[in-house]
């Protein structure tokens, strides 16, 4: 934590006082969740759990985020486009991870059908951490890159507010100054609408593909309601609704409930969980149309563990983006250590590695949405037990990264007030529209920090146990 919140954080009085002004700054914000007991319902919501005190980073590891953003849409997108490295780097993970293979099964189809779709859209999240050397430096390292459903563009628009706010409560105006704006949601729906008019047809809708049970829905409200005002008409269907209502007319193009639909933008579709056969034809349908997919199946692709894994190797960016040797030195410099658990020498040594000492590593499925990764002990149980099966082939080795914790307090509804040693997940909103092979918008598009407490090795908002907050830069 910085210095100028030690007072704070030890002033037990003062901390009760900006807590209360928080929680209703934050009602008055529409920093909203619904409730576990009534996901669907809106008549009674809480507020989303979210920090204090904003917490402090690195200005330097800050602007370098923002400033590799626009590479990482452009390696995305190259990855999207190239079936033989698709193809190769994901053979082995496709054997024995059956969501990765069914998904490459359409991806695949779509393509001997041959595209009917013709603009492409990229809403991204590259998410980082702060490693913190022997030496005490820190350095930016690259945790993931979201390429489906990447969420709280909406929520962390508002957040920022709360903490000027709180600042100022607690006498430091100055600081509170110093908050930057962020607005994600309109970044993001500025994408969604560039590929919408692109599309060509002004009386086609955007098509919001959403969950069953839908508690995150504000921080979709966000960016709905920024295409509202663009006058672009939004819809909200789920899975079983494309399946009951959808079809594809002799163009291709997709009606959904007798309405053509420009733009499928997907806040669903990442977990194995959800998919029936009804919801695997469904978005079968969807790949098949001309509609444009946020993403397209080949970019989620492009966002698995497996392809961040082979990204690291070296002379692998060199053939994804020929000509742009400096996106590529800038993209390098945030890799951590990534490495494969193919069948073989190389992953015979790696495993053994991990197992002798798991503390050093993070073991990853190829799998979206938080709380899915493996640490300590979990980790070597787990590599024991498939050290020698193919089944390992399905994950990929990181380093485990190492960042300095700090002291706040992390607001959640019915929780007690207590101060916590956290540490934070910094998050770079990224867009880009490609027409046909020509690049029309590449930008970032706003930045989420996200916080918990020390405790908890994985997992995050959605997930229940990282919080919402806003970067203070040092």
């Amino acid at each position: 934590m910085a210095a100028a919140w030690q007072d704070v954080v030890r002033d037990a009085a003062a901390v009760r006082e900006a807590a209360a002004v928080a929680v209703d700054a934050a009602l008055l914000a529409g920093v909203l969740m619904r409730t576990g007991e009534q996901p669907n319902a809106s008549d009674v919501v809480n507020y989303a759990p979210f920090t204090l005190l904003p917490s402090a980073v690195p200005r330097a590891l800050f602007e370098q985020a923002y400033a590799v953003q626009q590479d990482f849409n452009l390696l995305v997108d190259a990855v999207s486009q190239n079936k033989e490295f698709l193809e190769q780097t994901l053979a082995s993970t496709i054997k024995v991870d059956d969501f990765t293979a069914r998904l490459f099964r359409i991806y695949m189809q779509v393509l001997e059908e041959g595209l009917a779709q013709t603009v492409f859209l990229g809403i991204n999240r590259s998410d980082y951490m702060f490693d913190c050397g022997l030496d005490g430096t820190a350095a930016l390292r690259q945790i993931e890159i979201n390429t489906i459903a990447a969420s709280f563009g909406g929520l962390t628009s508002r957040t920022a507010d709360v903490h000027r706010l709180v600042l100022n409560v607690l006498g430091k105006s100055e600081e509170a100054s110093r908050l930057l704006p962020n607005n994600p949601a309109k970044g993001l729906a500025l994408g969604i609408a560039k590929a919408w008019e692109l599309y060509g047809s002004q009386r086609a809708v955007v098509m919001f593909l959403v969950e069953e049970i839908q508690r995150n829905i504000f921080d979709q409200r966000c960016v709905e309601n920024e295409l509202w005002n663009r006058n672009i008409r939004v819809v909200r269907k789920r899975f079983r609704d494309v399946f009951e209502q959808g079809s594809l007319d002799a163009s291709r193009r997709l009606y959904v409930d007798g309405q053509e639909v420009a733009v499928v933008y997907y806040r669903e579709g990442y977990v194995p969980q959800i998919y029936d056969e009804q919801n695997w034809e469904a978005r079968l349908l969807l790949e098949r149309s001309r509609a444009v997919k946020c993403p397209d199946i080949a970019t989620q692709l492009a966002g698995t563990k497996k392809v961040q894994q082979e990204l690291s190797r070296p002379g692998t960016l060199e053939k994804l983006l020929p000509g742009h040797p400096e996106a590529i030195a800038r993209i390098r410099a945030t890799f951590a250590g990534l490495y494969s658990l193919d069948e073989g020498e190389e992953g015979d040594r790696i495993a053994a590695t991990a197992i002798a000492d798991p503390d050093r590593f993070v073991l990853k499925p190829q799998r979206e949405g938080g709380g899915n990764n493996l640490y300590g002990e979990e980790l070597r149980e787990v590599l024991e037990k498939i050290k020698d099966s193919p089944e390992r082939t399905s994950y990929i080795l990181m380093d485990k990264i190492k960042p300095q914790p700090a002291l706040n307090y992390l607001l959640r509804a019915h929780s007690p007030l207590q101060v916590s040693e956290c540490i934070s997940e910094l998050g770079i909103f990224g867009v880009y529209v490609r027409q046909g092979r020509e690049l029309v918008l590449n930008q970032p598009a706003g930045h989420l920090l996200r916080t918990k407490a020390t405790e908890h090795a994985d997992g995050g908002v959605a997930a229940g146990v990282a919080v919402l907050d806003t970067p203070y830069l040092l």
